[in-house]
């Protein structure tokens, strides 16, 4: 009969927690959230999740466990010293970026250390620049509004030509009818 520790016992239930949510995770951003407040922390929790994402912090070794789990270790993740809280976005990418970014611009915290995106791995300067990006819907605005463009100026040219004619010809009757 093996004994297992309660200790063992909470870190693989924190493990098997971690392990759903990397999977359940479109993107996840990994950050040094050393030198916040509690309030700090509490603040961009809160700011996350309403982009439907969540700051989870862990300990290293189990998050890479975790990851390692997912991932089948597609890559070696270096950067895990300090204090790491993990960023899991799940629905939209950016938005939880440009919360982090707010964050980041007031207080100048937490330090993203890099980020993981449709299983490839960014940069912090990627990471960044991710977070400049507009949001989902206004990509789609955007993309729409340059696929009806050309119709647009197509019905303008067509409808001025029809335009000029009706003008031209009460031009003519106003003419007669002096």
């Amino acid at each position: 009969m093996n004994k297992v520790s309660k200790n063992r016992q909470k870190k693989e239930v924190i493990v098997a927690e971690l392990t759903q949510k990397v999977s359940r995770a479109k993107a996840m951003i990994f950050t040094n959230y050393q030198g916040m407040t509690h309030v700090q922390l509490e603040h961009l929790k809160k700011a996350l999740r309403n982009t439907q994402a969540e700051l989870v912090v862990a300990k290293n070794t189990l998050l890479k466990l975790s990851l390692e789990q997912i991932q089948n270790s597609k890559f070696k993740i270096q950067n895990f010293e300090g204090p790491t809280g993990t960023i899991f976005a799940y629905n939209d990418v950016v938005a939880p970026l440009k919360e982090l970014a707010k964050i980041i611009k007031t207080l100048k915290l937490p330090a993203i250390k890099f980020g993981i995106v449709d299983g490839k791995l960014l940069a912090e300067n990627d990471v960044v620049r991710l977070s400049t990006l507009p949001s989902h819907e206004v990509l789609l605005a955007q993309l729409v509004g340059g696929l009806k463009a050309p119709l647009y100026g197509l019905h303008r040219a067509l409808n001025w030509n029809i335009q000029k004619l009706v003008m031209t010809l009460k031009a003519i009757e106003s003419q007669k009818s002096k």
